[in-house]
């Protein structure tokens, strides 16, 4: 049973985070497309944007694909968890944490079932187990490291119209 629900929870957030980035990349689904997702996200401080956008779009839609098909073990996992926190903290931080007052509930969600799918793998119905892929722990290790230097690079980027704290007091 461990296996099926292993399976289900990949399809399920695998599915939806896959047409999450296909809304960024391709406007589908209501998206904004990745002109539109620049833009909000160059709101956010993330700029440039286009580039932000690209790597959010392709982290969400390529992380989707893999992490539902149960390919290239932690991979998916981590390009998506990676992108729903960046979520979390740029765009629905200092919200409620629920959905419906715009905050982070959905977010949190997806990267908590990323990271635990990264810490128990696809499990027995899936294509790595089918084609006998194991994905090298350095690379787990690389893209980890690099996805981490992302989300690092982009919390500590700061909205144009952001108020420096103490920018009015020396002013006067």
């Amino acid at each position: 049973m461990t296996d099926l629900a292993l399976l289900m929870l990949r399809v399920v957030t695998g599915g939806l985070l896959l047409g999450h980035g296909a809304q960024k990349l391709f406007g589908s689904f209501g998206g904004r497309g990745l002109d539109g997702t620049a833009a909000r996200l160059e709101t956010m401080g993330l700029r440039p944007g286009m580039l932000w956008a690209t790597g959010a779009g392709l982290a969400e839609f390529v992380g989707g694909l893999l992490t539902l098909l149960g390919l290239g073990g932690p991979i998916g996992s981590i390009l998506t968890s990676t992108s729903m926190k960046m979520s979390t903290f740029k765009e629905h931080s200092g919200k409620p944490i629920w959905a419906s007052a715009g905050g982070a509930e959905l977010p949190v969600t997806n990267a908590t079932i990323g990271s635990a799918l990264i810490m128990t793998g696809p499990g027995r119905y899936s294509l790595d187990r089918l084609f006998g892929i194991k994905v090298p722990w350095w690379l787990t290790a690389l893209l980890s490291l690099g996805a981490g230097i992302a989300l690092v690079v982009g919390l500590l980027m700061e909205p144009e119209d952001a108020e420096v704290p103490g920018a009015a007091t020396e002013a006067a």
